[in-house]
C-alpha cells in the first residue's frame, strides 16, 4: 500500500533478462527523506531490482509507484525527469570527456546554462578533489575519484531519488567511508536514496530501512538497526558469527 510519506512503491515485481527470471514477486518501499539498503548475496537480484525501478528493466508483473503515480511503462528518460537518478555498478562515466562536460553531460534534460553552471560550482566544492580536476578525462582518475565523479553526475538533476548501486566496491578503507559520508549528507539534504551495497555492516550503519533479498525474493524486511542486530542476518550477511563479537 502506498501513503502519503511513500516516494517509492515497487508491489508484486517479475523481472529478469529474456527468458530468465530473477526478481519473483519482490516488493519493497522507500519513504520520503530515507536511505533504503538492498542487501543479499551476490545473484540475489539487487542490481535487477535497481535496472528495474529506473526501466533499465521491463518487468512482466507488478507496479512500480513513484509519488503515487505508476510509473511502469515510463522510459528510463521520462523516469529521469521525474525526478529519479541512478549511478549503476562500475563506471559509468565518458572516459574521454573531462570532469566538467561529463557533469554537463548529467544535466542534458536541463536547459538552464547558467544555473547548471552554478550547480557544477557547487559539487565542485562539495567534492574538492574534482575542482582541480575539471579539465582530466574522466578516465584519468583514480576508482574513488571516478566514483565521485558519477555521484556528482547524478546530483546534477536534483533528484528526488537517488538509486547507486554498489557505490565503494573496490574502493580503499578511506574512501568508503568518504562515500559513505556523503550519501548522508546528500540524505540529509533532502534526496531519498535506495542503496545496493555490498558492505552491509556499514549500509545498515546509515540506513533506516533495509531489505535482504536472496533468490530473487525477499528474504527479510524492517528498520536498519534491527536487522543489524538480527543473528541470523548477521551470521549470513554481515560476516560475523556469534563468538566473534565483543
Amino acid at each position: 500500500m502506498v501513503d502519503n510519506n511513500t516516494l517509492l512503491g515497487v508491489n508484486d515485481i517479475n523481472s529478469g533478462y529474456g527468458e530468465v527470471q530473477v526478481l519473483h514477486g519482490v516488493s519493497i518501499r522507500a519513504q520520503k527523506n530515507e536511505i533504503v539498503s538492498i542487501l543479499g548475496a551476490n545473484g540475489a537480484g539487487k542490481s535487477t531490482l535497481l535496472k528495474t525501478i529506473f526501466g533499465i528493466l521491463q518487468p512482466t508483473a507488478g507496479n512500480i509507484y513513484f509519488q503515487g503515480e505508476d510509473i511502469i511503462y515510463l522510459s528510463p528518460l521520462e523516469r529521469l525527469r521525474y525526478g529519479i537518478s541512478y549511478v549503476p555498478e562500475g563506471r559509468s562515466n565518458f572516459p574521454e570527456m573531462t570532469c566538467q562536460e561529463n557533469m554537463e553531460m548529467g544535466a542534458y534534460i536541463r536547459n538552464d546554462p547558467q544555473a547548471i553552471g552554478a550547480d557544477i560550482d557547487s559539487l565542485c566544492k562539495r567534492f574538492p578533489i574534482l575542482e582541480g580536476k575539471r579539465g582530466t578525462p574522466a578516465g584519468n582518475l583514480s576508482g574513488g575519484q571516478q566514483q565521485m565523479l558519477e555521484i556528482a553526475i547524478a546530483l546534477m538533476l536534483n533528484p528526488k531519488l537517488l538509486l547507486i548501486d554498489e557505490p565503494t566496491l573496490g574502493l580503499a578503507p578511506v574512501l568508503v567511508k568518504e562515500v559513505f559520508n556523503e550519501l548522508q549528507k546528500i540524505n540529509r539534504e533532502g534526496t531519498t536514496i535506495l542503496l545496493v551495497e555490498q558492505n552491509a555492516k556499514r549500509a545498515l550503519e546509515i540506513s533506516d530501512y533495509a531489505f535482504v533479498l536472496e533468490l530473487g525474493r525477499v528474504r527479510f524486511e524492517g528498520p536498519a538497526q534491527e536487522l543489524a542486530r538480527d543473528e541470523e542476518i548477521i551470521e549470513a550477511y554481515l560476516g560475523e558469527k556469534e563468538g566473534d563479537r565483543v
